[in-house]
């Protein structure tokens, strides 16, 4: 019985043993060190000495960092809405026995798999000012042109074309999947007191598919704040500072100005505002249930 109590220790060391070196080595190692970054000065990856908390007060106190902090709050709240809304308006819509449905499953996530830097390039492609297919067609319908990346509103609304075109199939499928898991039971009892489609989504629809709506719009949260590589290709954060985002921010203090200490900083701040917002979301979804 000691053999095999010892052999079961061996084996279970043997399996969790390379999950927990690949915890260690590429998760919490690499987080304590970056926050032990923040409170030094470190130039040119070298590390040249205690500095508190000043990457905090300087990345604080630079209009940089608000105008990217405003920038991202904009394109997540407008991205995620947008996403959210056309994902289920679009699982709605193909929650029905039709041909060709696989098809355009298939098809729709192409977006999805799809290089974020990819898909920069080309809306920067398709926004292109002077004979792009977006401007072409205005100017064939007899209307202006419009400078979709040199005026800030315009860049703007670019980004979040390009953002909520990628993002759009991974909502509509997990609410798809959550809508054809409802009972058609439900729907049959309510025809039975109502033939209003509007109540029956609002009291069985709704309440049915939360948890999946909830997934969604925390997952969809996430990735927009974190959103670097489509304003990095399409509008290199510009024109001026229109489109550059917190993220944008990191890349140009650490690798373009070689400042770690503050890279870091502004990587923990956003670190503790997802983290406020996933607490926020979690708290409300299980008082939901609480209740």
């Amino acid at each position: 019985m000691a053999r095999t109590g010892s052999s079961k220790e061996r084996s279970r060391f043997f399996f969790l043993g390379p999950a927990v070196l690949w915890l260690l080595v590429f998760t919490i190692f690499p987080l304590l060190y970056s926050l032990y970054l923040s409170f030094h000065s470190s130039r040119f990856l070298r590390v040249t000495g205690f500095v508190g908390l000043e990457n905090y007060y300087l990345v604080l106190t630079d209009y940089r960092f608000w105008q990217a902090f405003r920038v991202t709050l904009l394109f997540a709240a407008i991205g995620v809405a947008v996403t959210v809304i056309l994902g289920l308006l679009l699982s709605l819509l193909f929650n029905h026995p039709m041909r060709g449905i696989q098809l355009f499953r298939t098809l729709s996530t192409v977006p999805l798999f799809t290089a974020p830097v990819a898909i920069g390039y080309l809306c920067m492609i398709i926004f292109y000012e002077e004979g792009g297919p977006i401007n072409n067609f205005l100017l064939a319908l007899g209307l202006h042109k419009i400078n979709w990346l040199s005026e800030p509103i315009w860049a703007k609304a670019a980004v979040v074309f390009a953002d909520t075109w990628q993002w759009t199939p991974f909502a509509f499928l997990v609410l798809l999947a959550a809508l054809q898991a409802v009972p058609d039971e439900l729907y049959e009892a309510a025809a039975l007191d109502t033939t209003n489609s509007w109540q029956s989504f609002v009291h069985i629809t709704l309440p049915m598919i939360r948890p999946a709506l909830t997934t969604v719009i925390l997952l969809r949260t996430v990735e927009a704040f974190k959103i670097f590589d489509i304003p990095f290709s399409l509008t290199n954060g510009g024109p001026g500072l229109a489109t550059r985002t917190l993220t944008f921010n990191v890349y140009t203090a650490g690798l373009r100005d070689q400042n770690l200490g503050e890279a870091v900083a502004i990587a923990f701040i956003l670190l503790i505002v997802m983290l406020s917002i996933s607490f926020i979301f979690f708290r409300s979804y299980r008082s939901q249930y609480d209740d």
